[in-house]
């Protein structure tokens, strides 16, 4: 599928309160080779997602050491993290450092999560997720690790207000640009 008819029918599912204000452009230079294409998401016309099919990746955070000491990332830890730190540990650890284990492991499974995602976004990759969303339902894409599905979900139309609000809890376990486009949408309910 041509540039223009995906991005024409990205736009016909983008929600009504965010025409204008959320845009799917792309450049490619045709002649060139060495010039490789951009894609990008522009908010109120600031690119705010830039993809490009060049071999340096997008950088939200410069280290996974950054990611993980980030406070305003809470990630929930359960009895079975806990217990999985218990048994690797032969039980020999005490009970409050298991805590601290078990969260450490989240953060950093997050935080790997995080950046091999980031390593993927390209221009071509762009436009294989958008095909895949235009035949995956709302749903799946929401529930999706795939960031750029989130965001193509988060501008939809067919996502509701009640839909939007059910799922703040979700969306703080999200890469932050993901966030970005919840609080976005969330904005205009």
């Amino acid at each position: 599928m041509s540039w223009s008819k995906l991005k024409q029918q990205l736009e016909s599912f983008r929600c009504p309160a965010l025409d204008g204000r959320v845009e799917y452009r792309a450049t490619s230079y045709r002649y060139l080779i060495d010039k490789p294409g951009i894609c990008y998401i522009a908010v109120d016309k600031k690119n705010v997602l830039n993809m490009s099919d060049t071999t340096s990746t997008i950088r939200w955070y410069q280290s996974e050491q950054e990611i993980k000491n980030d406070p305003n990332i809470q990630v929930p830890i359960n009895n079975e993290d806990i217990e999985a730190i218990r048994k690797d540990t032969k039980g020999t650890v005490p009970e409050d450092r298991l805590k601290v284990i078990a969260r450490s492991r989240k953060i950093s499974e997050y935080a790997k999560d995080i950046l091999s995602a980031q390593a993927s976004l390209s221009k071509s990759n762009f436009i294989v997720i958008a095909n895949k969303f235009l035949t995956t339902s709302i749903e799946d894409s929401l529930e999706s690790n795939d960031i750029l599905l989130n965001i193509l979900a988060l501008v939809d139309r067919r996502v509701g207000k009640k839909r939007i609000l059910n799922i703040t809890e979700k969306m703080k376990l999200k890469h932050p640009i993901v966030q970005y486009f919840y609080e976005l949408r969330r904005s205009t309910l």
